[in-house]
């Protein structure tokens, strides 16, 4: 008898995605089952029961960070990988996909306003200080978005008009590390939930109302295929098998907007049902997919080589 895949869910506040996911998984016979993830006291190089592991939580929880390491060490495979996810912030994103060919709105990294206790004057010596405010905003222009590199959610994002709105935003960010964007009038605004690096979905949303809108012809056919190309190669590139990535319309053109959501809300009521059953179903076909062709992400790592024999 073969063994029983097993997948974990690792999930927060969430109530509706993980149970579906969970029963629609197990309604499948496929020789593989879902379940929450259940630790505590984790011992080191510790056996990690699952073959794949969803994580939809530990950006809020760092003991979960550091198990799903060693999850990835023990050749489970974590969806998102724990360590590209660790390391990533949208001033690269916006860097990389520049990189790539796709637009970008212009973007700018500020130093920390504030740092922890113990940082003093002579560990600042390499910053340049006062900061051309005036470059800054000629470089980005005005108005423009002001947010946390590391943010999701919508928090920590401002519109700011002119200087004085930057400054001002910027003095309240504390330790905060911050970029400026410049702000895209949109003429439409679409967001792809992206599963397995290849199958996307491209929902029309609206960020002022924060829902989503069930039109299935809101692109042309040229418009609809550069998203789903450019949104694929997006997170192909960065390594995310569940993400989202957020396109503003401009004169035509599609500019990434967000593509740093490796946790995306998949609550049915955020994104109507008929949306969420296409999530479900995406993220059990892939999940199943990996638990049984046993695929591990180790290999991405230099240590991986010195662990053949082990």
């Amino acid at each position: 008898m073969s063994e029983t895949k097993r997948i974990g869910v690792m999930v927060g506040r969430e109530w509706s995605w993980p149970p579906a996911f969970i029963e629609e998984v197990n309604s499948r016979d496929e020789g593989v089952v879902a379940e929450y993830v259940k630790i505590g006291g984790t011992p080191m190089n510790g056996d990690v029961p699952y073959h794949v592991i969803v994580d939809r939580i530990s950006h809020e929880i760092p003991y979960y960070r550091a198990y799903l390491k060693l999850a990835v060490l023990q050749g489970c495979y974590v969806i998102n990988n724990p360590f590209m996810w660790h390391a990533d912030d949208k001033f690269f994103e916006a860097s990389l996909a520049t990189k790539l060919g796709i637009a970008s709105p212009r973007t700018i990294l500020l130093p920390n306003h504030s740092y922890i206790e113990g940082v003093v004057d002579e560990s600042l010596r390499n910053l340049e200080f006062p900061l051309n405010w005036q470059a800054i905003a000629d470089y980005v222009g005005m108005p423009a978005i002001l947010k946390d590199a590391h943010g999701g959610g919508w928090k920590e994002v401002y519109k700011v008009d002119n200087i004085d709105d930057l400054i001002y935003r910027y003095n309240q960010s504390g330790t905060l590390q911050m970029i400026l964007q410049e702000f895209i009038e949109w003429e439409h605004y679409v967001r792809c939930l992206c599963i397995d690096q290849t199958h996307i979905l491209p929902m029309k949303y609206d960020p002022k109302e924060r829902r989503y809108h069930v039109e299935h012809d809101h692109l042309s056919p040229e418009m609809g295929e550069r998203i789903v190309r450019e949104s694929r190669a997006l997170c192909q590139a960065l390594g995310y098998d569940m993400n989202t990535v957020e396109w503003a319309i401009r004169d035509g053109v599609p500019y990434a907007i967000d593509f740093m959501n490796p946790a995306p809300d998949m609550d049915i009521y955020s994104l109507t049902p008929f949306y969420f059953d296409w999530a479900v179903n995406a993220m059990a076909d892939m999940c199943i997919k990996k638990a049984k062709a046993g695929q591990t992400q180790a290999e991405d790592f230099r240590w991986a080589r010195y662990l053949d024999d082990k």
